[in-house]
Protein backbone atom coordinates (compact mmCIF):
# COMPACT_ATOMS: atom_id res chain seq x y z
CA UNK A 1 0.00 0.00 0.00
CA UNK A 2 1.31 3.45 -0.91
CA UNK A 3 1.97 5.92 1.88
CA UNK A 4 -0.47 8.76 2.47
CA UNK A 5 1.41 11.99 1.67
CA UNK A 6 2.39 13.71 4.90
CA UNK A 7 1.12 17.24 5.44
CA UNK A 8 3.32 20.20 6.32
CA UNK A 9 6.69 21.51 5.24
CA UNK A 10 10.30 21.21 6.34
CA UNK A 11 11.14 24.15 8.61
CA UNK A 12 13.95 25.38 10.86
CA UNK A 13 13.09 24.81 14.50
CA UNK A 14 12.60 28.00 16.48
CA UNK A 15 14.53 28.26 19.73
CA UNK A 16 12.85 27.77 23.09
CA UNK A 17 10.24 25.19 22.10
CA UNK A 18 9.36 22.18 24.23
CA UNK A 19 9.08 18.71 22.76
CA UNK A 20 9.90 15.11 23.50
CA UNK A 21 11.38 11.90 22.18
CA UNK A 22 9.37 8.75 22.78
CA UNK A 23 10.02 5.04 22.29
CA UNK A 24 6.38 4.00 21.95
CA UNK A 25 3.78 4.32 19.23
CA UNK A 26 1.57 7.40 19.52
CA UNK A 27 -2.11 7.09 18.74
CA UNK A 28 -4.04 10.11 17.49
CA UNK A 29 -5.36 10.60 21.03
CA UNK A 30 -1.93 10.23 22.60
CA UNK A 31 -0.38 12.73 20.21
CA UNK A 32 -3.20 15.20 20.83
CA UNK A 33 -2.90 14.80 24.61
CA UNK A 34 0.81 15.61 24.44
CA UNK A 35 0.12 18.63 22.25
CA UNK A 36 -2.51 19.76 24.73
CA UNK A 37 0.04 19.32 27.54
CA UNK A 38 2.14 22.07 25.93
CA UNK A 39 4.56 20.22 23.68
CA UNK A 40 5.33 21.41 20.16
CA UNK A 41 7.47 18.66 18.65
CA UNK A 42 8.07 14.93 18.72
CA UNK A 43 11.07 12.75 17.84
CA UNK A 44 10.23 9.13 16.97
CA UNK A 45 12.37 6.15 16.06
CA UNK A 46 13.31 4.39 12.85
CA UNK A 47 15.02 0.96 12.94
CA UNK A 48 18.52 -0.20 12.02
CA UNK A 49 17.30 -3.16 9.95
CA UNK A 50 14.05 -4.51 8.49
CA UNK A 51 14.01 -7.26 11.12
CA UNK A 52 13.75 -4.62 13.87
CA UNK A 53 10.92 -2.59 12.33
CA UNK A 54 8.22 -3.43 14.88
CA UNK A 55 7.30 -0.52 17.16
CA UNK A 56 8.98 2.12 15.02
CA UNK A 57 7.52 5.16 13.30
CA UNK A 58 5.08 4.45 10.45
CA UNK A 59 3.25 6.60 7.96
CA UNK A 60 0.02 6.27 9.97
CA UNK A 61 1.70 7.33 13.19
CA UNK A 62 3.41 10.26 11.48
CA UNK A 63 -0.03 11.42 10.37
CA UNK A 64 -1.26 11.16 13.98
CA UNK A 65 1.65 13.30 15.17
CA UNK A 66 1.42 15.95 12.46
CA UNK A 67 -2.37 16.19 12.57
CA UNK A 68 -2.13 16.88 16.30
CA UNK A 69 -0.03 19.95 15.51
CA UNK A 70 3.28 18.48 16.64
CA UNK A 71 6.39 18.94 14.51
CA UNK A 72 8.22 15.70 13.72
CA UNK A 73 11.79 14.43 13.48
CA UNK A 74 13.21 10.91 13.39
CA UNK A 75 16.12 9.22 15.18
CA UNK A 76 17.52 5.75 14.50
CA UNK A 77 17.63 3.19 17.30
CA UNK A 78 21.14 2.48 18.55
CA UNK A 79 22.45 -1.06 19.07
CA UNK A 80 22.57 -2.57 22.54
CA UNK A 81 25.10 -1.27 25.05
CA UNK A 82 28.64 -2.37 24.26
CA UNK A 83 28.27 -2.36 20.47
CA UNK A 84 31.31 -1.87 18.23
CA UNK A 85 30.96 0.62 15.36
CA UNK A 86 32.84 0.52 12.07
CA UNK A 87 32.57 2.04 8.61
CA UNK A 88 30.56 -0.80 7.06
CA UNK A 89 28.01 -0.73 9.87
CA UNK A 90 27.64 3.02 9.52
CA UNK A 91 26.97 2.73 5.80
CA UNK A 92 24.42 -0.07 6.30
CA UNK A 93 22.55 1.58 9.17
CA UNK A 94 22.56 5.02 7.55
CA UNK A 95 21.29 3.64 4.27
CA UNK A 96 18.47 1.79 6.00
CA UNK A 97 17.51 4.83 8.08
CA UNK A 98 17.06 6.85 4.91
CA UNK A 99 15.26 4.07 3.03
CA UNK A 100 12.86 3.45 5.92
CA UNK A 101 12.19 7.17 6.40
CA UNK A 102 11.35 7.55 2.73
CA UNK A 103 9.63 4.31 1.79
CA UNK A 104 7.86 3.33 5.02
CA UNK A 105 7.14 6.68 6.68
CA UNK A 106 7.14 9.04 3.70
CA UNK A 107 9.26 11.71 5.37
CA UNK A 108 10.30 14.48 2.98
CA UNK A 109 13.91 15.15 2.11
CA UNK A 110 15.61 18.13 3.72
CA UNK A 111 14.67 17.33 7.34
CA UNK A 112 16.86 15.95 10.10
CA UNK A 113 17.30 12.26 10.71
CA UNK A 114 19.41 11.70 13.81
CA UNK A 115 22.17 9.18 14.43
CA UNK A 116 22.11 7.92 18.03
CA UNK A 117 25.71 7.71 19.26
CA UNK A 118 25.96 6.16 22.72
CA UNK A 119 26.82 2.96 24.52
CA UNK A 120 29.92 2.21 22.45
CA UNK A 121 32.06 -0.60 23.81
CA UNK A 122 34.79 0.69 26.12
CA UNK A 123 38.19 0.60 24.44
CA UNK A 124 36.81 1.10 20.94
CA UNK A 125 39.27 3.11 18.86
CA UNK A 126 38.07 6.64 18.20
CA UNK A 127 38.95 6.15 14.52
CA UNK A 128 36.34 3.38 14.24
CA UNK A 129 33.66 5.58 15.83
CA UNK A 130 34.55 8.42 13.47
CA UNK A 131 34.46 6.08 10.45
CA UNK A 132 31.02 4.79 11.51
CA UNK A 133 29.66 8.31 11.90
CA UNK A 134 31.13 9.49 8.60
CA UNK A 135 29.65 6.54 6.70
CA UNK A 136 26.25 6.99 8.39
CA UNK A 137 26.31 10.68 7.54
CA UNK A 138 27.26 10.03 3.93
CA UNK A 139 24.45 7.51 3.40
CA UNK A 140 21.74 9.72 4.93
CA UNK A 141 23.03 12.82 3.19
CA UNK A 142 23.17 11.08 -0.19
CA UNK A 143 19.47 10.22 0.19
CA UNK A 144 18.59 13.89 0.59
CA UNK A 145 18.04 14.01 4.35
CA UNK A 146 20.03 16.21 6.73
CA UNK A 147 22.03 14.09 9.17
CA UNK A 148 22.08 15.03 12.84
CA UNK A 149 23.74 13.31 15.78
CA UNK A 150 22.41 12.56 19.25
CA UNK A 151 25.37 12.68 21.64
CA UNK A 152 24.90 10.30 24.56
CA UNK A 153 27.14 8.53 27.06
CA UNK A 154 30.17 6.43 26.09
CA UNK A 155 30.71 7.88 22.62
CA UNK A 156 34.46 7.20 22.95
CA UNK A 157 35.06 10.66 21.45
CA UNK A 158 36.14 13.88 23.11
CA UNK A 159 34.13 17.07 22.83
CA UNK A 160 36.70 18.35 20.35
CA UNK A 161 36.57 15.18 18.26
CA UNK A 162 32.77 15.34 18.19
CA UNK A 163 33.07 18.72 16.50
CA UNK A 164 36.32 18.61 14.55
CA UNK A 165 36.37 15.01 13.31
CA UNK A 166 32.71 14.52 12.41
CA UNK A 167 30.85 16.05 9.45
CA UNK A 168 27.61 16.83 11.33
CA UNK A 169 26.22 20.34 11.68
CA UNK A 170 23.25 19.37 13.86
CA UNK A 171 23.84 18.13 17.43
CA UNK A 172 21.35 16.94 20.07
CA UNK A 173 22.56 16.52 23.63
CA UNK A 174 21.41 13.57 25.73
CA UNK A 175 20.65 14.25 29.37
CA UNK A 176 23.82 12.30 30.21
CA UNK A 177 25.93 13.27 27.20
CA UNK A 178 29.18 15.27 26.95
CA UNK A 179 29.57 18.68 25.39
CA UNK A 180 30.47 19.43 21.79
CA UNK A 181 33.24 21.96 21.26
CA UNK A 182 32.63 25.17 19.29
CA UNK A 183 29.18 24.42 17.85
CA UNK A 184 27.28 23.12 20.87
CA UNK A 185 23.72 21.84 20.55
CA UNK A 186 20.42 22.55 18.83
CA UNK A 187 18.32 20.22 20.99
CA UNK A 188 18.74 19.52 24.71
CA UNK A 189 17.24 16.46 26.40
CA UNK A 190 16.29 16.06 30.06
CA UNK A 191 15.41 12.94 32.06
CA UNK A 192 12.26 11.00 31.37
CA UNK A 193 8.82 11.71 32.75
CA UNK A 194 5.28 10.45 32.24
CA UNK A 195 2.67 12.69 30.64
CA UNK A 196 -0.90 11.51 29.98
CA UNK A 197 0.26 7.97 30.69
CA UNK A 198 3.05 8.14 28.08
CA UNK A 199 6.72 7.92 29.06
CA UNK A 200 8.76 10.57 27.27
CA UNK A 201 12.14 12.26 27.41
CA UNK A 202 11.52 16.03 27.30
CA UNK A 203 13.57 18.11 24.86
CA UNK A 204 14.06 21.82 24.23
CA UNK A 205 15.24 23.56 21.06
CA UNK A 206 17.86 26.27 20.88
CA UNK A 207 20.12 27.88 18.31
CA UNK A 208 23.62 26.45 18.60
CA UNK A 209 26.73 28.58 19.07
CA UNK A 210 27.11 28.96 15.29
CA UNK A 211 23.47 29.91 14.72
CA UNK A 212 22.35 26.47 13.51
CA UNK A 213 18.90 24.99 14.16
CA UNK A 214 17.24 21.61 13.89
CA UNK A 215 15.14 20.94 10.77
CA UNK A 216 11.75 19.30 11.16
CA UNK A 217 8.47 18.59 9.41
CA UNK A 218 5.57 20.71 10.66
CA UNK A 219 2.06 21.69 9.65
CA UNK A 220 2.31 24.86 11.75
CA UNK A 221 3.72 28.29 10.89
CA UNK A 222 7.28 28.73 12.09
CA UNK A 223 6.76 28.99 15.83
CA UNK A 224 8.08 31.47 18.33
CA UNK A 225 9.22 30.34 21.78
CA UNK A 226 6.25 29.18 23.78
CA UNK A 227 4.60 27.58 20.75
CA UNK A 228 0.94 27.70 19.93
CA UNK A 229 -0.33 25.81 22.94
Amino acid sequence: MANTPLPGAVQPAAAGLSGFDVNSILSATGAQNLKNAGYDFCVRYVPRTAALAAGNLTNAEALNILNAGLALMAVQHVAIEGWVPDENLGAAYGSYAATYASEVVGLPRGMNIWCDLEGVAPGTDAADVIAYCQAWYDAVNAAGYVPGIYVGWDTMLTSQQLYSDLPFQHYWRAYNGPGVATRGFQVLQTTEKTVSGITIDPDTTQNDNLGGTALWLSTQPILAAGGTS
